[in-house]
């Protein structure tokens, strides 16, 4: 009897064994695509999120560019370009462990926002096409866990849209551009010449006054740092600005970074240098107007002041002292520059400095900085090219996108 229990009990033990490998391989498998949908999903949004903010950054980056006077020159579709794919592949995919890849960057052009045609920049898109995407795709993602339910390596997207919006608040350089007649011009022709004298302002030696943002306070050394850095930022259409007086020779320091000259402490990396340190004096420029157009086109090259300061001298008929190093070579513009020399300037009554020590900012202008300061007491010229709410002007800067009826400069602004 026991020895007819015991067979009868030995292959249901059997078979009870049998079921529960069959359980556990069933169980291990849910648990494997469990596993995989947090970890391999959780890496693929990581992914995602990363080329995402890439995108973010390439879009804005290139949308800089997108200046028009009355129509986006081609030259400013490639600068677009190159600084859209630099910024790009200056981020990081997979956990921040490796660059991106420009080959993985499409980057294009649109008169619409939707619809319409997408073209590169050597496609030549029309003259308005002010809206810059950036596609990134990041490809051959193989799957941690769930390539062993069979699936194959993933592909991640993400796509930015970006345009020029008129700011909030702006950065402005601190140089007032003096009214020369009434609003809404003020008497400034676009594509002129105007001078001013760097130590003593401008007044009665020029067309614009070297201001301060915050007084009483400021004066040389508030100057130069602001010409080093970004400017003054968070500035609305009626702040008060004062007269700061002379400057001297850091302020002028300061001044010739953004033309990639540099003397003492300042390098690119704590005053980044303008795409191009390439400049303009009636020497090389005859006609004394109208140089932004040669002026957009040297930065597509990251041409330099020169390929040392004797060279640049050379060039443009200035002094710079030796002391000053240059740029060099032309890649390191392109590498670490920046929209520098296309600045925003307030416009002021510098009639009114006799009788108050602060004026209101009656606009914004947009200057082109055109060549660095061999001493403080040199005459220093700009080019008016516009207000900067104008939607042709070249400016874009620094500031926070606004509302309908912003009168701040031309911002670059995700719209998509």
């Amino acid at each position: 009897m026991n020895h007819r229990l015991h067979s009868l009990a030995t292959p249901r033990r059997a078979q009870q064994r049998g079921g529960v490998a069959i359980i556990v391989g069933l169980a291990m498998a849910v648990l494997t695509g469990f596993a995989g949908l947090a970890l391999d999903g959780g890496r693929l949004y990581v992914n995602k999120t990363e080329l995402q903010n890439a995108a973010d950054a390439c879009a804005l980056a290139g949308a800089y560019e997108l200046t028009a006077s009355p129509a986006i020159a081609q030259a400013s579709f490639e600068q677009a370009e190159n600084a859209a794919l630099t910024v790009a592949a200056r981020n990081r995919v997979g956990f921040q462990a490796g660059l991106i890849d420009t080959q993985d960057v499409t980057v294009v052009f649109g008169t619409e926002l939707a619809g319409g045609a997408w073209l590169p920049a050597a496609s030549n898109p029309p003259g308005d096409a002010r809206y810059i995407r950036c596609t990134i795709e990041e490809t051959g993602i193989t799957p941690w866990f769930m390539q062993v339910l069979g699936m194959g390596e993933q592909t991640v997207r993400a796509a930015a849209t970006a345009t020029l919006e008129h700011a909030q608040t702006a950065c402005a350089i601190p140089l007032g551009m003096c009214r020369q007649g009434p609003a809404p011009g003020f008497g400034l022709v676009k594509g002129q010449w105007y001078d001013g004298k760097f130590d003593a302002g401008g007044g009665a030696t020029g067309s614009f006054n070297w201001i301060d943002f915050s007084p009483p306070a400021g004066g040389a050394s508030e100057l130069g740092g602001l010409l080093r850095g970004n400017g003054a930022c968070e500035l609305n259409i009626t702040h008060p600005v004062g007269e700061p007086g002379n400057m001297g020779n850091a302020a002028a320091r300061a001044w010739n970074t953004r033309f990639g000259l540099y003397s003492g402490s300042d390098n690119v990396n704590n005053a980044p240098p303008d795409y191009t340190g390439y400049s303009y004096t009636s020497q090389n420029w005859p006609s004394r107007s109208n140089a932004i157009d040669d002026f957009l086109a040297r930065r597509t090259t990251g041409a330099n002041y020169g390929s040392n300061v004797q060279a640049g001298n050379a060039i443009t008929g200035l002094s710079i002292s030796n002391s000053y190093n240059p740029v060099t070579p032309t890649t390191s513009h392109r590498q670490y520059g920046a929209n520098r020399r296309l600045a925003v300037a307030p416009v002021v009554n510098c009639s009114s400095w006799g009788s108050s020590q602060t004026v209101p900012i009656e606009a914004w202008a947009c200057v082109l900085m055109l060549h660095p300061i061999s001493h403080p007491s040199d005459i220093v010229y700009m080019e008016f090219e516009g207000l900067a709410d104008d939607p042709s002007s070249p400016c874009a800067t620094s500031g926070v996108v606004g509302g309908v009826g912003s009168a701040g400069p031309l911002v670059p602004g995700l719209v998509q």
